[in-house]
């Protein structure tokens, strides 16, 4: 609107430093409106801290006003300032700027040469700037409100990501300490008791009852080993650049899980090529969850499958990392492919429920099916190595 105006503030002004002082005055007008509209983050606090800005930026409008009169639109641009004061400064810069463009409007008015307005139509551009003040000072008030709500909408969603982190970190210990110490504190539970039966017994076995005090302070030398690792595990995660191969992690796995149970646990690779290539390496998130999950399928198919044998197999075809375990035990009933987790929890299979939220936490896809023949059980987990890049950018 300042530059539609700017032609008949130019006709208008008086020759010489008249036309040159309009001139700057639309030059300055213009541009300092341009720069609160793009750059109002950097203008709007200066403004703030210095009302005078504003009252320049008015005097200057004034000066164009007084040129181009009061029936250009020019004039229309004037109710603007108590708009935008009382969005600043509240109802009061609102009432101290309304005024003062409302005596500008009237000074304009008074030096017309031959006005021909009626005192009702005079009177309009200054009421229209109260409103206008007005209308800015309500919106301030709507704006603070609103921020306030705001803010405390992001508190709220701030504490309930703060609780939601809290409890899905007590979820992910409930399944590590499941999965690890509080079976062996359970096998100690039964040595103990076992030991307690044959002490107590009229004719006590000395060589037994050394045997049963041996078992309970392996195990529970067992128990304190793996809470060390557990915590060792928990603090290796959180190392950034740090990658795991994950394949030699699960021959190690495979073979001290063979010494402790005695168990025919067998670990072979399937790689593309015969098994020799080489994998890439794999965050530490990632393959403590995958070790976890072989571990807790291998000890279901000792403890509870009664099985014979149980294969671990392991290797990368597709670009997808596969880790399979396959037992020729008892196997599951009405076993799902795809794991239900409500249905699952509600059939007391909290070691599966584990297992496929540990997969799911990586990215990672756990089914459960029969073994070969139809006998036994078969737990595989896909890892797409895609997901590795992703991984590494959430550890940077």
């Amino acid at each position: 609107m300042i530059a539609v105006a700017a032609p008949s503030a130019l006709l208008n002004a008086g020759p010489g430093w008249g036309v040159r002082l309009v001139g700057i005055a639309v030059v300055v007008t213009f541009m300092v409106s341009y720069a609160l509209f793009r750059d109002w983050e950097r203008f709007g606090p200066l403004l703030l801290r210095h009302p005078t800005l504003l009252a320049a930026d008015t005097l200057f409008g004034a000066l164009l006003l007084v040129s181009a009169g009061p029936d250009t639109t020019l004039a229309y641009v004037s109710v603007c300032t108590p708009l935008l004061a009382g969005l600043i400064y509240g109802w009061r810069g609102a009432a101290v700027f309304a005024s003062l463009q409302g005596v500008i409007l009237l000074l304009v008015h008074a030096t017309l040469d031959n006005p021909h307005t009626e005192p009702a139509e005079t009177l309009i551009l200054p009421g229209l700037c109260v409103i206008a003040g007005a209308v800015g000072s309500s919106l301030r008030k709507l704006m603070l409100h609103l921020g306030e709500a705001t803010r405390a909408l992001a508190a709220v969603r701030a504490r309930l990501a703060v609780t939601e982190a809290v409890d899905a970190e007590r979820a992910r210990l409930a399944r590590e300490m499941h999965d690890s110490v509080a079976k062996t504190l359970h096998g100690v539970a039964l040595a103990a008791d076992g030991l307690a039966c044959s002490a107590g017994s009229a004719r006590m076995d000395p060589a037994l009852v050394k045997r049963q005090a041996e078992l309970v302070a392996r195990s529970a030398r067992r128990a304190a080993a793996e809470s060390r690792e557990l915590l060792t595990d928990l603090r290796r995660e959180g190392e950034p650049g740090r990658e795991v191969d994950v394949l030699a992690e699960l021959a190690d796995a495979v073979r001290a899980f063979r010494a402790r149970c005695g168990a025919p646990v067998t670990y072979s690779r399937t790689d593309e090529g015969g098994g020799g290539g080489g994998l890439p390496s794999v965050p530490p998130a990632v393959a403590r969850q995958l070790l976890s999950i072989t571990e807790e399928a291998m000890e279901n198919a000792h403890r509870h499958a009664r099985a014979a044998r149980v294969d671990v197999r392991a290797g990368v075809r597709c670009g997808v990392l596969t880790v399979g375990v396959r037992d020729d035990g008892t196997g599951l009933p009405c076993l799902p492919a795809a794991p239900d987790l409500d249905r699952l929890r509600r059939s007391g299979h909290f070691g599966l429920v584990g297992m496929a939220e540990r997969a799911a936490s990586v990215g990672a896809r756990v089914s459960f099916g029969r073994g070969e023949r139809g006998r036994g059980t078969e737990v595989r987990v896909e890892w797409p190595l895609a997901s590795r890049r992703t991984e590494a950018g959430h550890d940077r």
